[in-house]
């Protein structure tokens, strides 16, 4: 019988292969993670809450970044690529690059069968160990459904569910509501993609 092991990373090991990686890979503790590539679905939803968000806070001080901005979580030794992260005022970088933040106000993931169940607890964990992190919220790509995640104090969140295409999502750490209509603008439920 032999035993394979699997090789630790440092995370400056990691950042160093990222640099000149062709695809993205996560971070978690020692272990170098491929992503799965988005569907089209997927792709739309975020694109959809990322073109309405600018549009409504106009000249408040937020800044939105999409997908290929990483977020380093140093509490949990974690480095990820959320769907769509919102910080106020100005990001704040890991070292000296301009390719990883340290200070997301808001996180938006969209939900795929394959990411879910991650998304939902550990990563949300993960996501919580963060001091400015005040919201986060989870779009179903299958089905009018959106959850919302917000901190009232340290280690009290309150949890809102939005069903069906009327419903309008209303964060609460930024003023903006959008309608589950136009996140989902486009997209085809028929379409299955995973």
């Amino acid at each position: 019988m032999v035993l394979q092991t699997e090789k630790c990373y440092t995370p400056e090991e990691y950042l160093e292969l990222e640099e000149k990686a062709e695809y993205k890979n996560e971070y978690r503790d020692g272990e170098i993670i491929p992503m799965t590539g988005g569907t089209t679905n997927h792709n739309k939803i975020a694109g959809n809450f990322y073109r309405k968000f600018p549009l409504t806070v106009q000249g408040q001080d937020y800044e939105i970044y999409i997908g290929d901005v990483k977020l380093s979580i140093p509490r949990h030794r974690i480095y990820t690529y959320p769907d769509i992260m919102v910080i106020k005022g100005k990001p704040i970088y890991e070292e000296t690059g301009t390719t990883t933040i340290t200070n997301p106000l808001l996180i938006v993931e969209v939900l795929s069968n394959s990411t879910k169940n991650y998304d939902k607890t550990d990563k949300f964990k993960y996501y919580r160990s963060i001091p400015g992190f005040q919201e986060y919220i989870m779009i179903d790509q299958y089905s009018f459904a959106v959850e919302q995640f917000t901190k009232q104090a340290e280690g009290q969140w309150i949890f809102k569910e939005y069903e069906g295409e009327d419903a309008v999502l209303v964060l609460d750490s930024i003023d903006f509501q959008i309608t589950l209509r136009d996140i989902y603008e486009r997209v085809d439920f028929e379409l299955i993609e995973e």
